[in-house]
């Protein structure tokens, strides 16, 4: 089963994949498709004007090729990523959890303390490939806080179920839940 929508202006089949029983989502996945991480990726730029943030940040991993495509059309020099899990040339990480509806337990977000600093008082756009219940979202809010930043605003392609009524989230598009025999969820 699949989800036709367009996005960015490009139509796509997105695989609608089991969560549980009786959650269902269509899986928007960029990597691979250069065509629609370009697209979305300018898009996604004429939300927020240029000079309403410093610096932007995603969460590993599926948002990468997005944020790498922004910082490249904005001609901006740095931004962040927030990694998984702690990696040896990061020094003295700062952490935070997060519990994502696409990845199984508690996930930790991890932020080098030597990006820290450079987000210490700056402006901070947030950005994702799909926001859902809000938990990675609220993960780099708090990694940003801790910081010392501030959150400038929330970006995503899509917003999925509940998201798309946030007033704090822009978005490409809104994307629905789905039950098990594809229908959309009321």
């Amino acid at each position: 089963m699949t989800y036709s929508m367009k996005i960015a202006g490009l139509k796509r089949e997105l695989p609608i994949c089991r969560i549980t029983d009786d959650l269902y989502i269509a899986a928007f996945i960029c990597f691979g498709d250069a065509e629609i991480t370009v697209a979305c990726a300018r898009e996604l730029l004429m939300l927020v004007p240029k000079d309403s943030y410093d610096y932007m940040l995603t969460a590993e991993a599926k948002s990468i090729p997005l944020i790498h495509e922004m910082a490249r059309q904005s001609k901006a020099k740095k931004y962040f990523i927030a990694r998984k899990g702690p990696k040896n040339y990061m020094p003295d990480p700062i952490h935070v959890e997060d519990k994502s509806i696409t990845t199984n337990g508690v996930q930790k977000l991890y932020l080098g303390r030597d990006d820290a600093e450079l987000i210490k008082g700056k402006r901070i756009l947030l950005m994702d490939d799909v926001i859902s219940t809000g938990g990675s979202l609220a993960a780099m809010e708090h990694l940003v806080e801790m910081a010392g930043g501030t959150v400038a605003g929330r970006i995503a392609v899509l917003a999925e179920g509940d998201a798309a009524n946030r007033p704090d989230i822009k978005y490409l598009e809104p994307l629905p839940l789905f039950n098990a025999d594809g229908s959309v969820k009321e």
